[in-house]
């Protein structure tokens, strides 16, 4: 459930069908796979993949490297990237999950259906990440 050549692509098109210039680094290991220049700011994208598993799309929102005792996993922090964009497949689209709502999480859900207790406070609808209707200027902060 790592970024992917397939995902960063799907992610790349969502973008500039949005008027989102799109730009890569140059380099490769660096914690963001995507610059998007929105016009007043620049965003660093890191791409993931989702999956769907029953009612929910799972999204991994960490970053994984080899160490002497094994891998590592670790959250990604605000100096490294400003915003984790993850394509599921299954559906086609894209969802955007903004740091600030990751608390440190190493995975993310993101609600397709009701849950069975019907509880909503607290619930990730996958709709409201929607790249398509995402307010690029007005949910991302400063």
């Amino acid at each position: 459930m790592s970024s992917s050549a397939p995902a960063t692509a799907a992610i790349v098109y969502a973008a500039l069908r949005r008027g989102i210039d799109v730009y890569k680094p140059v380099g490769e290991g660096g914690t963001y796979d995507l610059i998007f220049d929105l016009g007043t700011r620049l965003l660093r994208v890191q791409c993931k993949t989702a999956v769907r598993r029953g009612g929910v799309i799972i999204v991994p929102v960490y970053s994984s490297r080899r160490t002497r005792n094994g891998f590592l996993r670790r959250s990604y922090t605000p100096a490294e990237v400003d915003v984790i964009v993850a394509y599921s497949p299954e559906f086609d689209r894209c969802y955007v999950l903004p740091l600030d709502r990751l608390q440190r999480r190493t995975y993310f859900q993101l609600r397709l259906e009701a849950t069975r207790n019907n509880q909503a406070r607290g619930v990730n609808w996958a709709a409201e990440f929607e790249f398509e209707s995402l307010d690029w200027e007005g949910c991302l902060g400063p």
